[in-house]
């Protein structure tokens, strides 16, 4: 059925392969803060286990609102670990990590998400898409924050 809302084709093609990029960045960064939940250890175990874990929660629900997006605009959102791999720019962690490190690659994620997210703002404003321009403010605000107070506890 033709979609009409207001953005042609077009916009809403290249809206949704920016999306897919942002969905494709917060599944990885998802699956490496649940692979760090579980296999955090060290003095700070009990916080980053839960921090963690308060973080993969939050990315569950992202990757459900990024993909439903992708929908409402008329494509398929990926939906497999190689469309993931292939789409993403954060790279998957190899080994076992010390705690300090792993908080490095998240907040390194973090920031991944907020430049993918950030590079589409302009097509989406371009083609006064409001509802992906809101979507993508909040992803921005969110992962900005979330970084913060990751990178709060690499200080001395």
């Amino acid at each position: 059925m033709r979609i009409d809302i207001g953005i042609n084709e077009k916009d809403r093609a290249e809206i949704a392969d920016g999306l897919n990029k942002v969905l494709a960045d917060t599944y990885s960064l998802y699956l490496m803060t649940h692979n760090f939940h579980w296999n955090v250890t060290g003095r700070m175990f009990e916080t980053l286990h839960l921090m963690f874990e308060t973080q993969y929660n939050e990315l569950a629900i992202a990757v459900d609102l990024v993909a439903e997006r992708v929908r409402a605009l008329g494509f398929l959102a990926p939906a497999t670990f190689r469309e993931f791999t292939r789409l993403s720019s954060i790279p998957e962690p190899a080994g076992v990590l010390k705690a300090e490190e792993m908080i490095r690659l998240l907040v390194d994620g973090q920031e991944a998400v907020v430049r993918a997210a950030r590079a589409l703002l302009p097509v989406v404003d371009r083609a006064s898409d409001v509802a992906s321009a809101d979507l993508l403010t909040q992803r921005i605000q969110l992962h900005e924050k979330t970084g913060w107070m990751l990178r709060s506890l690499l200080e001395p």
